[in-house]
Order: C-alpha cells, then sequence, then structure tokens
C-alpha cells in the first residue's frame, strides 16, 4: 500500500468517527433537553403502542373466529333457502280463501260425539253410580272421527292436466272446489253419525235440504263395500258456493278424479263422489 492510499483510508476513518461523535453529541443534548419528561413521555407511548398490539390481536382472534363460523352460516342459509321453496310452495297450494264452514262443521261433529258419548253412558247406567263406590274399570271412550280429507292440489300438478280437459280452470277454483266437496263430506258424516233419538224429523228435513234423502238410506250407502270408512257425498249435494253442477262443476269433478283426489260409484240411482287419501 503507497503513501496515497494509507492516507485517504486515514482521512476516511477520521472522517467517520467524527460524524460519529457528532451523532453521539446531538443524542445527548436530546437527553438532556427535557430530561423531567422524556420517561413518562416514552413510558406513554409504550403503554400506547401496548394497547394497540392488545386492539390488533383482537381483531385477528374476532377474523378467525368469524372464519370458522362461514361454514355454519353457509349451511344455515342453504336450509333458509330450503324452507323458503317448501312456504311458497305450500302457499301456492292453499286457495286464497278457505271455507269457515268446515270450522263449523267440525264442532259441530265434535257435539255430536259427545251427545253420543253420554246417551251411552246412559244406557250402560254409569250415572247412577257414586263417586264413592267402585265402579270397576271404567269403559274406553269411542275416538272421534277424522275430518274429511283436504287434499289440495298444486300448481305442478294442475299444468300436468291436459289443456282440453283442464279448460279454463284456476288453482284457486280447483281448491276451493276441493273444501267444497269436504264440507259434504262433513255434513253426512254428521247425519250419519248423528243419534236417532236425537235428530227430529223437522231438522232432518231442514238438514237435508230439497234432496230428502232419509238418513238411514245415507247409513245403508255408508256401509257399501268401497264406501265403507270413507268420507263422501251425493252428487245431489253439489250446491256450491264453489262447485256447482254446470259446466265448469263437471270439469272440476273431472280434473279432480284424473289426480286422484276423488273417486265416483252409482248406488242405486245416486251417484256418490268419495273423497280420496294421500
Amino acid at each position: 500500500m503507497d503513501v496515497k492510499e494509507a492516507g485517504t483510508s486515514l482521512d476516511s476513518l477520521v472522517s467517520s468517527f467524527n460524524t460519529r461523535i457528532a451523532d453521539l453529541q446531538q443524542l445527548v443534548i436530546a437527553r438532556n433537553m427535557y430530561p423531567a419528561s422524556s420517561i413518562s413521555d416514552l413510558s406513554a407511548i409504550d403503554a400506547a403502542l401496548k394497547g394497540m398490539e392488545l386492539q390488533v390481536q383482537n381483531i385477528k382472534n374476532r377474523l378467525r373466529d368469524e372464519t370458522r363460523a362461514i361454514p355454519k352460516a353457509k349451511k344455515l342459509i342453504e336450509a333458509a333457502l330450503q324452507q323458503q321453496k317448501k312456504l311458497e310452495t305450500i302457499s301456492a297450494c292453499v286457495p286464497s280463501c278457505i271455507p269457515e264452514r268446515l270450522t263449523h262443521l267440525n264442532q259441530d261433529a265434535n257435539k255430536c260425539f259427545n251427545v253420543q258419548r253420554e246417551e251411552h253412558k246412559q244406557e250402560l247406567g254409569f250415572e247412577s253410580l257414586k263417586p264413592e263406590e267402585p265402579a270397576g274399570p271404567a269403559p274406553k271412550e269411542k275416538k272421534g272421527r277424522a275430518p274429511p280429507p283436504v287434499w289440495y292440489v298444486t300448481g305442478d300438478e294442475l299444468n300436468s292436466v291436459p289443456s282440453y280437459m283442464k279448460q279454463r280452470l284456476t288453482l284457486d277454483k280447483v281448491n276451493a272446489a276441493i273444501g267444497d266437496m269436504a264440507t259434504y263430506a262433513e255434513a253426512n258424516a254428521q247425519l250419519i253419525a248423528a243419534p236417532r233419538k236425537k235428530l227430529a224429523e223437522n231438522n232432518l228435513d231442514k238438514a237435508l235440504g230439497s234432496n230428502m234423502l232419509h238418513v238411514q238410506e245415507l247409513r245403508e250407502i255408508a256401509m257399501t263395500d268401497g264406501v265403507k270408512g270413507k268420507h263422501f257425498f251425493l252428487e245431489t249435494d253439489i250446491k256450491g258456493p264453489s262447485l256447482k253442477l254446470d259446466n265448469t262443476g263437471r270439469a272440476l269433478l273431472t280434473v279432480l278424479r284424473h289426480l286422484g283426489r276423488i273417486s265416483e260409484t252409482r248406488i242405486g240411482h245416486h251417484r256418490v263422489i268419495i273423497l280420496l287419501r294421500p
């Protein structure tokens, strides 16, 4: 190494030392400028940094929990969509106006069943028994009659019916007719199950309307093979409000027979229409 190179290296080293000394002097000046408050300021900064680090960690934990919950949320959304489709299908099948007569007929049927049960108790002499006396095993109560089937038609089923058979029938008209048929069948079931002692002749004529069909004849039809144990009504029972004996009513019966909601048979001079269950 020659003299020039050695001098240059020495100068560079001296310059570096001088720069380092200047930096140290600046640090000493900054340290001694506010000796009392510098420590508290640094402590506050340290506490703020720790608080920020804690918040960042909480955010990370929250994001991790939300990420784990995403699959569950997706499954919940899928289940909600499936339930929505089911409810839309049910809503499409339910008619806009459900007849209220069926509700009243069900209440009357329960009253009729209670009258029958009381008469049965009187025949067996249960009323003469005192509560203190052992009456032996209580007789089994009869189960109430099942209501007539109300099996509404869906939009897809109605669309599957040939156009020449469906004509201009709408889903509301078809399902309203099903409600009327259930009303007719429930009325006949009440007449068949009504006690003879409680059914006065004038009330019978009023209940039967213009067809004047005797209860005994209804009971004979109810015991016929193919009808026994099922809800039915006669063609003469059709009097509206939705189902009538006109071209539309005949088209409704044809469509419902095609869709398996009803079946028909002829007993004597009566056309018997039987309600089918799903």
